[in-house]
């Protein structure tokens, strides 16, 4: 496993940003217009976020519904020693993945399935079954999909006893 180093980025790097995770096919000129700095300012920006791997890629959003995968689920997973789902199977073995997690805690990893049917998802669960116990829940409804990456708010700070609270109890 590679550890990277936390880049620094500024108040104009989290503006890119947000502009690009909102359209990632926006041209550098409309991007520089957006932040207000010139085109080769904005390529420069971007192509160190690309080479510090702060930008990973360009995608397009696909609606797994109305691409004939409506059903998605999580599954935790709590796998037989010798039959590890992550070292005994492929990606291709499980194309209904669309991610894994490892885990600390009671169950090894979690992952985030979409099936066309729910006898899909029966058969899926099937099949994972054989690497040890599962726990599933199938998603209702989804609140921030593809939520875009934002700075880090501001530390909020410890406040001590001796600076507002007290142990005392309050006088009713």
């Amino acid at each position: 496993m590679t550890l990277r180093t936390e880049t620094r980025l500024d108040e104009i790097d989290w503006l890119i940003l947000r502009e690009l995770q909102a359209d990632g096919r926006l041209s550098y000129n409309e991007l520089a217009r957006r932040v207000r700095l010139s085109p080769p300012a904005v390529a420069e920006r971007v192509k160190r976020l690309e080479s510090t791997e702060v930008i990973t890629g360009y995608q397009a959003t696909v609606d797994p519904a109305r691409a004939g995968l409506p059903i998605a689920a999580f599954v935790q997973m709590r796998c037989a020693r010798d039959r590890c789902l992550l070292k005994t199977s492929e990606a291709g073995d499980y194309p209904e993945i669309v991610e894994i997690h490892k885990l600390s805690g009671d169950y090894c990893s979690m992952l985030r399935v979409r099936t066309a049917s729910m006898q899909h998802l029966e058969a899926l669960l099937e099949r994972l079954g054989r690497h040890g116990e599962m726990r599933s829940s199938v998603v209702l409804s989804t609140q921030y999909q593809g939520r875009p990456v934002e700075s880090a708010p501001e530390a909020v700070p410890f406040v001590t006893p001796s600076a507002g609270w007290s142990r005392q109890p309050r006088a009713t």
